[in-house]
């Protein structure tokens, strides 16, 4: 049964048409992923069809008596509310109902030989029972705590922005809407939490509508992709893997069909050429559909973010940090950090909110500095420093400026990768900023174009090390795969703080974890590599060694007795162990991904898995075996 449709829907900003003749419909089952460059109109057809967005033309029709939740990247919150007032906000009077009880339920804590008031309580608890309160109230409670919130009682108004919008989270869940709208549901969520909420929406009974650039997510909840690309809107029923695969055999069919327009065009203009007399019908035909053909008009396929910034040389010394601490208001966030990074790092830094990763990087870029040791930067160093923050980033930025002024500002013409250069203009283009927006001011951008617009304006300045903090919060999946693919050949140093386990699965080969105290521990290989330490810790910790302590800049110390020294062969070994482990674990997703599209053919299949489950054992083969050397290197 349909929930939503939309029939002929346009919607235009002046700069941009964001809907030319949008039609499609949620049913009751779907589970859909939207998609599109930022500033293509996602979080805006969220709006219009929640009903705070107007429409120019068409219409959108609602099925009478659903119920509709949309969740905004930025939720309104009465600050004055406690946690759980807030998520029982729109409950009406199971809300009233719960904030009683609580307040009888104190009281008799008190008082417990007061009859008027266990009379009260009895009465609210019958109304409680005759609601449904009580589940109400339990499921609230278990979503908040495992969206890591504890304190129920505390004002929203002390919280930050990540867990305000945790708190907007959890009332959008336990209402339990027919259809729940979700723009960027996974933002300032850690992976914990994010692992949840995938667990939980795949179990949710309603109909989902989200935005997000988590693509392991995307790929895991959803069932269908609707895709918006320069006004058209595209559906692919499957999950995101399955739109990927489409999506490139639908541009490989364009691309073929717009090569052989061409060759059909190029005989019938060289026959226009050679001036057929217009005598016959048959004649006449022809050169109208040589006319027709040369009128005919593709979407071309550079939808795409195109990266070619040039490079810089990067010296020998990169960043060296000595004996780093520091701490906020007696809690330790960095205690004792040494390391010395190379310029051929590519570091992904893990760890809760408020762990202190943002911490960390305003202290390698001192922005901040640290209570103790030192920190030392090498002279050919030039750092590129994309926040996650959007406010701060516009704080030297005035966004009454234009577009294509703001990015003159680093020069006229840019160098790219090829050696050649290019104006400005053409670099905004590259960038999906067409002539129109250009000349735009800033603050007609939305949030997720002023993030690639930031990020142009870093990666043209030609940095020899990137630091990312949170890069992939408000940047389209599409951005991100390009960005992805930027960094794998980026001559430098990269430091990447992300919740993100796709981004840091394709972009790093070192995790650092950061734990209570302020430690950070060293783990090789990327971000599904480090889930599986943690796994074999948790399922051996008597014998399993601690990981890595990041201690020493040479050679990293484990915390454990004292044991033999490595031989030399053993040393060797180590060090060819972690690139051993990243190759088995491309082999297996490599072929994850094959099993994934296979079927039909049993035998073929049972090869495949029979393949994975090797290369399964093969790599805890190697992880123990590392795990073993790590812990005898001292």
């Amino acid at each position: 049964m349909s929930i939503v449709t939309l029939q002929s829907v346009k919607k235009d900003f002046g700069i941009k048409e964001l809907l030319k003749d949008a039609n499609f419909s949620l049913d009751t089952n779907d589970k859909v992923g939207l998609i599109g460059t930022n500033g293509s109109g996602k979080s805006t057809l969220l709006k219009m069809i929640a009903g705070l967005e107007s429409i120019d033309s068409g219409q959108i029709l609602v099925n009478s008596g659903a119920k509709i939740v949309y969740l905004p990247q930025q939720p309104d919150i009465d600050e004055n509310h406690t946690v759980l007032e807030q998520v029982f906000a729109d409950s009406g009077e199971q809300m009233h109902l719960v904030k009683e009880y609580e307040e009888l339920s104190d009281k008799l804590a008190h008082y417990p030989d007061d009859s008027q008031l266990m009379s009260r309580l009895s009465s609210v608890m019958q109304r409680m029972d005759a609601t449904g309160a009580w589940e109400v109230e339990t499921n609230a409670k278990i979503i908040l705590t495992k969206l890591g919130i504890a304190d129920f009682d505390v004002k929203v108004g002390t919280l930050s922005g990540g867990y305000r919008k945790r708190i907007a989270l959890a009332a959008a869940l336990i209402s339990e809407p027919d259809l729940l709208l979700m723009d960027e549901p996974t933002n300032h969520l850690d992976a914990l939490s994010v692992e949840w909420l995938q667990s939980y929406l795949n179990r949710y009974r309603g109909a989902l509508l989200l935005i997000t650039h988590d693509r392991y997510f995307l790929d895991r909840v959803t069932n269908k992709i609707i895709e918006i690309d320069r006004g058209d809107i595209y559906t692919y029923t499957g999950n995101y893997s399955y739109y990927l695969e489409k999506k490139a055999l639908a541009e490989e069919s364009a691309i073929s069909t717009q090569r052989k327009h061409q060759g059909i065009l190029r005989r019938e203009l060289e026959w226009l050429k050679k001036g057929p007399k217009a005598r016959s019908t048959k004649q006449k035909a022809r050169i109208e559909r040589a006319h027709a053909l040369r009128d005919t008009e593709f979407k071309q396929l550079n939808g795409k973010v195109d990266i070619s910034t040039i490079g810089r040389r990067i010296g020998k010394k990169v960043i060296e940090l000595k004996n780093v601490s520091k701490a906020y208001n007696g809690r330790t966030l960095i205690k004792d950090f040494t390391y010395q990074f190379s310029p051929e790092d590519r570091i992904g830094i893990i760890g809760g909110n408020g762990a202190g990763k943002s911490t960390l990087m305003d202290i390698i870029t001192a922005r901040v500095k640290p209570d103790s040791g030192i920190v030392e930067i090498g002279t050919t160093i030039h750092i590129g420093y994309f926040n996650q923050h959007s406010e701060e980033l516009l704080t030297a930025v005035n966004e009454d400026q234009r577009v294509i002024d703001y990015i003159k500002e680093e020069g006229e013409f840019i160098e790219i990768s090829d050696g050649t250069k290019i104006t400005a203009s053409q670099m905004l283009e590259r960038f999906l900023f067409p002539g129109n927006q250009q000349y735009a001011p800033i603050h007609k951008l939305s949030g997720g174009e002023k993030r690639r617009l930031f990020l142009l304006r870093i990666l043209i300045s030609a940095p020899n090390v990137l630091i990312l903090d949170e890069p992939t919060n408000d940047l389209d999946v599409q951005t991100l795969a390009v960005l992805e693919d930027y960094l794998e050949d980026f001559n430098g140093c990269v430091i990447v703080v992300s919740h993100d386990r796709y981004f840091l699965d394709r972009t790093v080969d070192t995790i650092f974890a950061l734990e209570a105290g302020g430690s950070l521990r060293q783990y090789p290989g990327n971000y599904s590599i480090y889930l599986d330490y943690k796994k074999s810790e948790e399922a051996q910790p008597q014998e399993t060694p601690k990981a890595v302590i990041v201690e020493k800049v040479t050679s990293p110390v484990i915390e454990t007795k004292k044991r033999r020294r490595l031989s030399n062969w053993e040393r060797r070994e180590f060090a060819e162990l972690e690139g051993k482990i990243a190759k088995l674990e491309a082999e297996k997703t490599a072929l994850e991904k094959k099993l994934a599209t296979m079927a039909g053919n049993y035998s073929e299949v049972q090869k495949l898995y029979e393949q994975v489950e090797t290369l399964k054992k093969n790599i805890d083969v190697a992880t123990e075996r590392w795990l073993e050397l790590a812990e005898m290197e001292s």
